[in-house]
Order: structure tokens, then sequence, then C-alpha cells
């Protein structure tokens, strides 16, 4: 059956490619000096949407400013395992208050960092599941950062499942990303997928349904080859796309068009 969601693809793979950074700190310090000529690169580069994704209050709050002063950038709130240990007083209020702004398309990223000492795994799927509930009542998709706790991740998403997600910069097993998607999980992949060294990720990347994917750079982190070791821009992000068509084996044209548009209908967001 001919869906909206096809027709949409048709659309878009007809015109010039467009791409959707799914995933973005442009309100990270070290855009400080040139945050706004990062992001005309970007557009010169075929970059016409992004999401500035925050990590704690006062990312959120940046990532909203910066939404309101460009077009083409829709912004997030949350506060990431990294800093759900110094997550300040009220702060699901201040998150409350903050997603109100009609940039903010996403309650992100959150979740659980097992990785890295990140404080008390209790503490950290705590703070987890009371953002998954304030997704739930805003009725938004929520921007999910999973390291090495897959197991503890998709018990408290299936207890407490949004409206809609992203596994973002996924990086785990093919068997957590099935999960991810029976619960109605995106998925999306960073520069790690343009490594010669990316592990089993490739049976992931191939496996993932289509209506699912996303790309994303997660910049300032994860240069794509060939710019490692330098700093991550939304203009890069087309050499992620470029490896995940290879590895899907298909064309990074048509990719282009569906994994815009997947972020569009994800994201709520008119193409």
């Amino acid at each position: 059956m001919w869906s909206p969601y096809f027709a949409l693809i048709a659309v878009l793979h007809s015109a010039p490619m467009r791409l959707f950074d799914s995933h973005t700190h442009l309100n990270h310090a070290r855009f400080d000096e040139d945050r706004d000529q990062v992001w005309e690169r970007a557009q010169e580069a075929c970059v016409e949407r992004a999401v500035v994704v925050a990590w704690d209050i006062e990312s959120s709050r940046a990532a909203i400013e910066m939404a309101q002063r460009h077009e083409g950038l829709s912004a997030t709130v949350g506060v990431s395992p990294h800093d759900a240990v110094a997550a300040p007083d009220g702060y699901l209020e201040i998150m409350r208050e903050l997603a109100a702004s009609k940039c903010v398309v996403a309650i992100g990223e959150i979740g659980l960092e097992y990785h890295y000492d990140a404080g008390p795994k209790e503490v950290q799927r705590e703070i987890f599941r009371a953002q998954l509930d304030l997704a739930i009542e805003l009725d938004l998709p929520v921007v999910i950062h999973n390291r090495e706790a897959d197991v503890d991740l998709l018990e408290d998403l299936s207890a407490h499942l949004p409206p809609g997600g992203v596994l973002h910069c996924f990086t785990s097993t093919p068997e957590t990303m099935r999960a991810g998607v029976e619960l109605g999980m995106h998925v999306s992949f960073t520069g790690i997928v343009t490594f010669k060294n990316m592990g089993g990720l490739r049976e992931a990347v191939a496996g993932v349904p289509e209506e699912r994917l996303l790309v994303e750079t997660d910049c300032p982190y994860i240069a794509p080859v060939p710019y490692r070791g330098k700093r991550c821009e939304p203009s890069m992000v087309s050499k992620t796309l470029e490896s995940l068509a290879a590895c899907r084996e298909t064309d990074p044209e048509q990719l282009a068009a569906v994994t815009y548009a997947n972020a569009c209908k994800l994201f709520r967001i008119t193409p």
C-alpha cells in the first residue's frame, strides 16, 4: 500500500540531496568561537535540518536559544547520565517549563552510562525513568544514550515507554537494536561506521528497518573518516551517510531521503 511516508520519500528523493543531522551538540563550548559559521557550512553541505541536543539544564537553554535563532534547527531538553548525579533540585519542573518552547522536539539526551563512572547505577536509572515519564506526560519522543547498559536500559524503557525515540550513536548488538525497534525506537549511527574497525556494528547497520534508520554526527565528537582527529561538524554527516549506504548496499541519495523523512516523522517536523 502506498503510504504518506513512502510518498514523502519519493518527493525528497526526486529533489537535490537534503540531509538531516539528527544529533548535534552545537551548544557545546567547542563551538563558542564560530557557532553560526559552523551551521552556515552545514547548510552549504546540504544539511537542511539538525537537532541541537542537550545534556543538562544549561545546555538545554543553549539549545533552545540556538534553535530560536536559526532556521532548520530544533532543540531538546534533558539531563544525560553523565550529568545525572549533578542534576539540580527541581530539574524536572525546569525541563517541563523549557519544553514548552515551540522549537523543542524531544526529551534528551537521557539514558544510562555504564562504561565510564557516571555515578551510582540506581541514581542514573531513577533519573532516566523520571525523564521517560516526563516525555510520556508531554507527549514527546526521547533521545537515548546507552553505553554498556543494554539490559537495564531496555527494562526501564519497556516499563516507561515514551511516544517514540531514538537510540543515538548506536554501538550495541543486533539483538539490542531489534529489541529497541520492537519498542518503537529509531536507531541512529555516527561516524563510527566509517572506521575500518567497526566490529560487529555492521550487522546492526544492515538490519535496522529502513523506516527506523537515522544518521547523525554527535558533533563535536566522533568525526568520520577522513576527518578523524578534527572537531566534528554537521557538514561531515554526508560521510557517515555514505558508509551507511555502503553497509546496506543502497544508493546514498535514496538513503538521504529516507533518513530525512524518518527524522521529520520522529520529531514531528514539517519537511
